[in-house]
């Protein structure tokens, strides 16, 4: 998949662990792990909502694309 989450580059620019996220959104540590290591395969936009609020940062900040074999953005793929 191309999209990378960068959740562990934000936490550490503010200083805050995956705990005290979770208590603050609302979303188990083992979610925001799954989220945080790239093994989700979808994120739910009221989750989206509530990182980006805390974290005080974009969707861009959290999300990345960067693309990789098959993902030459050609109309066929």
């Amino acid at each position: 998949m191309a999209i990378r989450v960068q959740l562990d580059r934000v936490l550490l620019e503010r200083r805050m662990s995956l705990t005290e996220l979770s208590d603050r959104v609302g979303v188990t540590i083992a979610n925001l792990s799954i989220l945080k290591t790239g093994k989700a395969r979808a994120v739910r936009f009221s989750t989206l909502d509530a990182l980006c609020r805390e974290l005080e940062c974009q969707p861009g900040d959290l999300m990345t694309f960067e693309p990789g074999p098959g993902d030459g953005g050609s109309e066929e793929d």
